[in-house]
């Protein structure tokens, strides 16, 4: 599932916030107030039971829905206390699709069609007033009523590309929908059936090849109805009261500052697996066969400055933290090791690239930088040559990243390793093109007007987090080069997203990150059927829809890569994107952290992680993921 993340400043993606640009995960301080206390040089918190694991995220969480959730630093949470029918093996490499709440791996028809799923008896929610005392078992229809959320036109979900066209029956209910204005979860849909309380049926409209891996996402995991219909707002969401299956429970939450997980005391027996092979053996060794979740809380602090958030690594108040990039260089050596301070204090490394892009939207609606006409798509490229990505990877990412060349990141399927669409940075050719097509300046004030005399003012959404400033000088710079005025509309990333949703933002800075090794998603961004949703620039063009709609019924291999060569060179002509870069990210482990393996798609995996005494020995190092060109070792 592609997630937003904040994009400037860290490794995270995202202002679906992705850009590199933010440190997607940051492990956390003792409580709310610690980010002050260290940056003001006040004492160390006492240290926590030694169960408690202490993480950061470095963006406001919008909430605990699964199905309404968008970014990714919610979906940490709800990953954690939501269950999907499948799941990645923890250890396994390369990732390997296993049951999670499913008895087995799907029944699957010839014709990849029509798939039967069994789920596991004896699995339930955790207690809550609705269920009126008495214990609330997951069923079958729990997953078919959480699809249907999906597919109810008034959630607006983030998630509706991974199931929009493809369950039979499906499309007429959400028509009908449309026309009464209300889903009637009651009326049976063809192809998402629950047909005994154990057994889920899914009829497909074409062979599904991104199903299996859809399914493991916080998007198709189970909530029950009765605290769905208690708690839901007049959007139908439930953000502030999740119950689920998982390892862990919301046990307080205040928003933007802090939320605090406890373990689901009703959690199924689920132990940490044993290790396939030496490495893995050494990284479980004492905790193979140990019933999940290792650490019975989790306190996760909301700090969005970088220095306070690894002042609190440093003070040891932090489990774990993804180094942003502004302060790379006082982690790690011009040669990619380990500062000798940290590496003396027994701190692990790993390191990789991002599973996410980082990017530049263009609300193709907008009245000024929308349309398809050959003069609105010169002004949108124009805007790409002017903007210099390798000042942006060099200087704002300190290296951390190598210019993006097609909607997919690489180590994904879908990633064409032969082709290059990036847009080389070329200000006198931007400049050309702006004047070949009438935008020049026609009043004197040094800035340039449209073709019909009208003042020209580009406004680009931008958060209000400290690196986001650097980001918005060098926009400035770049554009103001080419004669462009741009004007930054400055909000909290939440509030961002939420105009973005609505089309009210003309252009924003970004990233999406996956949370699964398939990439094909990634070109569901800009399907037109999923503008107003996930399709945040709302790009809606006939001959890219039909290829999508082409590939997605392809398994993948060269033939699809055909396809989605296609697709991103009709990206490159139409510039509803500026692709700006692929990001490194470099995690930081303390020492007394057991059980951590990297993994670029599941960078929060709480239930595996144990924390030792303070001050106790290292576990064995991490390996560093495999690394693009340039990559700091």
């Amino acid at each position: 599932m592609r997630r937003s993340v904040r994009a400037p400043g860290g490794i995270g993606d995202a202002s679906i916030a992705l850009a590199a640009i933010v440190a997607l995960m940051a492990v956390a301080a003792l409580g709310p107030g610690a980010a002050t206390a260290a940056a003001e040089g006040a004492a160390p918190a006492s240290p926590a039971a030694p169960t408690t694991l202490h993480v950061a995220f470095p963006i406001a969480e919008t909430g605990f829905d699964p199905q309404a959730a968008g970014d990714i630093y919610s979906n940490y949470v709800n990953r954690a206390i939501f269950d999907c029918l499948y799941r990645y093996d923890y250890l396994a490499r390369p990732f390997r699709v296993v049951p999670n709440t499913a008895a087995a791996m799907p029944e699957i028809s010839a014709d990849g069609k029509t798939w039967t799923i069994r789920i596991r008896p004896g699995i339930y929610f955790a207690d809550d007033p609705v269920f009126k005392g008495k214990r609330r078992e997951l069923t079958a229809a729990d997953y078919v009523y959480s699809i249907e959320r999906i597919l109810d036109p008034a959630m607006r979900s983030n998630s509706l590309q991974m199931v929009d066209g493809r369950f039979v029956g499906a499309d007429a209910a959400v028509a009908t929908a449309k026309k009464t204005g209300s889903f009637d979860y009651d009326a049976p849909i063809e192809g998402l059936r629950a047909i005994d309380r154990y057994t889920l049926r899914f009829e497909l409209e074409f062979a599904d090849y991104e199903l299996l891996s859809n399914l493991t996402t916080t998007a198709a995991a189970a909530v029950a109805r009765e605290v769905i219909e208690k708690y839901r707002d007049a959007s139908g969401w439930d953000m502030a009261h999740p119950v689920g299956t998982g390892p862990y429970q919301l046990a307080s939450w205040r928003r933007g500052q802090r939320i605090v997980l406890e373990a689901n005391p009703g959690f199924r027996d689920e132990r940490y697996p044993e290790g396939s092979d030496a490495a893995d053996r050494d990284l479980a060794r004492g905790l193979a066969g140990r019933r999940l979740p290792l650490a019975k809380r989790v306190e996760i602090s909301i700090i969005e400055e970088a220095q306070p958030r690894m002042l609190e690594f440093r003070r040891g108040n932090l489990d774990y933290v993804a180094v942003p990039n502004d302060l790379i260089s006082k982690v790690l050596t011009p040669s990619g090791k380990l500062a000798a301070d940290l590496a003396t204090a027994g701190v692990r490394m790993a390191h990789g690239v991002q599973p996410a892009i980082a990017y530049v939207y263009f609300n193709i609606d907008d009245p000024v930088l929308g349309g398809y006409k050959p003069a609105q798509v010169a002004l949108r490229r124009a805007v790409a040559m002017a903007y210099n990505v390798n000042e942006e990877i060099r200087v704002l990412r300190e290296g951390q990243g190598f210019p993006a060349t097609q909607v997919v990141p690489p180590n994904m399927t879908g990633h064409d390793p032969d082709y290059d669409g990036s847009v080389p940075y070329d200000p006198p050719a931007a400049r050309a093109l702006l004047d070949r097509f009438g935008y020049v300046d026609r009043d004197g004030d040094g800035y340039r007007d449209q073709p019909d005399g009208v003042p020209l003012t580009l406004k680009m959404g931008s958060d209000t987090a400290s690196d986001s400033r650097q980001y918005d000088e060098l926009w400035k710079k770049s554009l103001n080069a080419v004669g462009l005025r741009v004007e930054f509309v400055k909000q909290k990333w939440p509030d961002l997203l939420k105009a973005a949703r609505l089309g009210q933002l003309p252009m924003w800075y970004l990233g999406n990150i996956n949370t699964t090794p398939d990439g094909f998603g990634f070109f569901g961004l800009l399907y037109g059927k999923n503008a107003g949703f996930s399709n945040l620039s709302r790009f809606a063009l006939p001959e890219f829809d039909r290829l999508y709609e082409q590939a997605r019924a392809m398994p993948n291999g060269p033939e699809r890569l055909v396809v989605e060569r296609k697709m991103s060179e009709l990206v490159r002509a139409y510039a509803p994107w500026i692709l700006t870069a692929y990001r490194y990210e470099t995690i930081l482990l303390q020492p007394w952290l057991r059980g951590y393996k990297y993994n670029p798609t599941y960078q929060m995996p709480f239930q595996y992680l144990d924390v030792g005494p303070r001050g106790g020995k290292s576990p064995p190092p991490e390996v560093d993921a495999a690394a693009g060109p340039g990559a700091r070792h």
